[in-house]
């Protein structure tokens, strides 16, 4: 038996809805503008050649319904909603027709982003990670079964604000579908069970504030809520 010098931390998992047990995560990956009004909404055209990503730790995830503080180093923290694939076997190099057997199931999540800090990489062509990775950066909701879910398609995807709504579209918006995020992705990574994509969010993104409650839903899954306090 290993003896650690401190704690390791623990393994960060999600409810699957009507199960006891839950799903453990491993790696978060994130597609950037597979909105093409998000993109526009953002100054930028999507990339039509090929997807692109960006990571999260699984340290930074946190489960809907929880209330954390508004982050520090920044002045303008965004929300964006998404739709999230939990992946359940193993997938290296797979056909976009067998793809989809590698889903588990799907989950509402919000990328939180620290903006002004993302805004300010990009202009000196460095890296998002502090702008992307941080502390409860990655919210996500219980995950349905995909059998229970069914096929993406035209499935309203929307967000609000302490009850304003700011974000709607339709999961068949994605410039990438998950069958093309999924096989694309494999080609780069050994994807597995545990692995979490975060499959890109529609136009509206904006900031909120220590007291807003953020409320983002998807036809046929369970909601995800996170609720900002003041700084910490």
């Amino acid at each position: 038996m290993t003896d650690y010098l401190f704690a390791p931390e623990p393994v960060r998992s999600v409810q699957v809805l009507g199960e006891a047990a839950h799903y453990p995560v491993r790696r978060i990956f994130c597609v950037g503008r597979n909105y093409a009004e998000h993109a526009r909404e953002m100054g930028n055209e999507v990339d039509r050649e090929a997807p692109f990503y960006f990571t999260k730790s699984a340290q930074a995830l946190v489960l809907s319904g929880s209330q954390i503080p508004y982050p520090p180093g920044t002045a303008d923290f965004h929300h964006e909603m998404e739709l999230v694939v939990a992946i359940g076997a193993p997938a290296f190099r797979v056909a976009m027709a067998e793809a989809s057997r590698a889903v588990f199931g799907y989950g509402c999540g919000l990328d939180m982003t620290r903006r002004d800090l993302q805004a300010a990489a990009k202009e000196k062509r460095r890296p998002w990670d502090t702008g992307k990775d941080f502390e409860n950066a990655a919210v996500l909701g219980p995950i349905s079964r995909a059998d229970a879910f069914g096929a993406v398609g035209p499935q309203p995807i929307a967000l609000a604000v302490s009850g304003v709504v700011r974000q709607e579209a339709r999961l068949a918006d994605m410039v990438w579908s998950v069958e093309e995020l999924i096989a694309h992705l494999s080609t780069l990574y050994h994807l597995g069970p545990g692995d979490l994509i975060f499959t890109g969010t529609p136009a509206g993104v904006g900031a909120v504030q220590p007291g807003d409650v953020i409320e983002g839903s998807i036809d046929g899954l369970a909601a995800v809520s996170l609720r900002i306090s003041a700084p910490a």
